[in-house]
């Protein structure tokens, strides 16, 4: 039986699939599974039917647009207004507009579970730029095993099927735990989440540095917000009082909250308890007092992932890349 006249629906309908589905399918795209493609095209070639190529080449066109997904965990109340996440996707922005490319922003909440066909299938945009890899890493493998051209900012040491650009959070922890050691602090405390991919990294080096100075580790897990550390030191002073003289902080906003609370029982920054962060906002700088911190280098990370994206859009592959990182020495360590 053939029919010239059978459209695209029409094709669906017998099938029994979406018209999204079929169209794809006989633009060979690898996003629908091989056995479906071939279903299809053999049913395509039964009726005599072809995609029309004007409108097949207007569906397959760029949209110059990179989703931009702030990775958030469903249990943090961190936010997309925190300030590194923002500093991060400001330096993007920049790297994709001298691209010629614009940004689509979003969260995970809003992009659901399925990012291929909520980004890509639906030609909201040709790729994804991941800020963060959180807890959980199976939307970021889906969207990969479906084929998106992706790229995420988080920690490059992490074996992937996807490229990770980053910093060597590591050597992160490790720089800043020796640096409180080398201050004179003995009773450390780390202050952050463990299971998050780049904190837990962090951790790994803060332990590392404690291990070879023969002290013992004090690990107090938080929610990554300023909220949750001043709450926990609060918390810690009230059952255990001055337990501690160092903190190092998963970063630059938990670190700030931590301050605050010391600073309302009085206690000295850097006399009694010496302070660093991590990511090195611009708030690091003007806090009172001034604080410590690893730097990042979100400016030319943000370069890596725009260009690693680009390498993948023209069907080349990209590997991971770790960026440099700087202990950033002020007034909350120096004693």
């Amino acid at each position: 039986m053939t029919d010239k006249k059978l459209t695209l629906a029409d094709l669906a309908k017998l099938a029994g699939v979406s018209t999204s589905t079929v169209s794809r399918a006989l633009n060979d795209n690898p996003l629908i599974k091989q056995e479906t493609r071939d279903k299809l095209q053999h049913l395509a070639k039964q009726h005599n039917f072809s995609l029309n190529t004007a409108a097949s080449r207007l569906r397959s066109q760029k949209t110059n647009v990179v989703a931009v997904i702030i990775n958030l965990d469903g249990d943090t109340e961190q936010s997309i207004s925190d300030p590194f996440l923002l500093k991060v996707v400001g330096e993007i922005n920049l790297a994709l507009n001298k691209q010629g490319l614009e940004l689509l922003l979003s969260n995970s909440f809003m992009a659901s579970d399925d990012w291929a066909n909520y980004f890509i299938n639906s030609r909201r945009a040709d790729g994804i730029i991941v800020v963060g890899q959180g807890k959980s890493q199976a939307n970021i493998e889906a969207a990969a095993n479906a084929g998106v051209p992706l790229v995420v900012w988080g920690d490059p040491k992490t074996p992937s099927n996807y490229p990770i650009v980053g910093s060597d959070n590591y050597l992160g922890g490790r720089l800043a735990s020796e640096h409180l050691l080398a201050a004179g602090a003995k009773n450390i405390v780390f202050l952050g989440d463990p299971g998050h991919a780049e904190i837990g990294e962090r951790h790994r080096g803060y332990m590392a540095a404690i291990a070879a100075a023969n002290v013992t580790p004090h690990v107090v897990s938080i929610d990554i917000t300023s909220r949750a550390a001043y709450q926990a030191i609060n918390q810690l002073l009230l059952d255990k009082g001055l337990c501690f003289d160092g903190i190092m902080a998963c970063s630059d906003m938990v670190a700030l909250g931590a301050m605050k609370a010391l600073k309302e029982r009085y206690i000295s920054i850097p006399n009694d308890v010496a302070l660093v962060g991590f990511d090195d906002i611009a708030m690091a700088d003007i806090s009172h007092p001034s604080l410590s911190s690893i730097k990042q280098n979100t400016q030319r990370a943000s370069v890596l992932l725009v260009e690693k994206l680009l390498a993948q859009l023209m069907g080349h592959s990209a590997q991971s890349q770790v960026v440099e990182i700087e202990l950033i020495s002020r007034q909350s360590s120096q004693r």
